[in-house]
């Protein structure tokens, strides 16, 4: 099926990954760069994406959240094995709305929302226990009141500018189309595999 709009075409593949992938469609490597140049991936989680962009939420003190600071790009890739396709997507980061921030938050497990609270995420520390301590001081803290959002934790969107979808194809053949945000307006490239 042909698209010209590669949302919509990302809409479709995701929809066939949701019933195939056995766990985690959703799941998706986020790479980023230091201010020397040093490249750095992780998987994270896909929240919600639109003609907008692509959103994950994370603790922006993170190594991925500082290099997200000082260099506001990025390159998301999901992988669907059992599909045998991938989609590669670079764009511009941009931060959600502290409405949008919040309402997510609000929507997690209590666990996860303390955990959010807990952790220094990136930051050394000298053994388990330094987190399972931290768990339970803000378990304490938090007892009896609802738990808002950290200012410190929140989530970014990534605009696309380029997005290739890659189709396994006997023999190496594979199939890959580019999709190129030129000047407001989608433009759509075949690449030799």
């Amino acid at each position: 099926m042909s698209y010209e709009d590669p949302i919509k075409k990302f809409s479709f593949w995701f929809e066939e990954a949701k019933k195939s992938e056995p766990e985690l469609p959703e799941a998706m490597s986020v790479s980023t760069v230091s201010t020397d140049g040093q490249p750095s991936s992780r998987m994270v989680l896909m929240k919600s994406y639109d003609q907008e962009g692509f959103v994950f939420f994370t603790n922006l003190d993170s190594r991925k959240g500082n290099e997200i600071h000082s260099m506001p790009k990025a390159a998301l890739l999901f992988y669907w094995k059992s599909l045998k396709r991938q989609v590669r997507i670079e764009g511009q980061i941009f931060p959600v709305s502290d409405d949008e921030a919040d309402a997510y938050f609000a929507s997690r497990p209590r666990g996860s929302q303390i955990g959010a609270w807990a952790s220094a995420q990136s930051k050394p520390m000298s053994d388990e226990s330094d987190l399972e301590k931290s768990v339970a001081e803000y378990t304490r803290t938090f007892v009896d009141s609802t738990i808002k959002r950290p200012p410190f934790w929140s989530g970014l969107r990534l605009k696309p500018q380029e997005l290739e979808f890659w189709q396994d194809r006997c023999f190496r053949l594979h199939l890959r189309e580019v999709y190129r945000l030129e000047e407001n307006k989608w433009k759509k490239t075949l690449l030799y595999p």
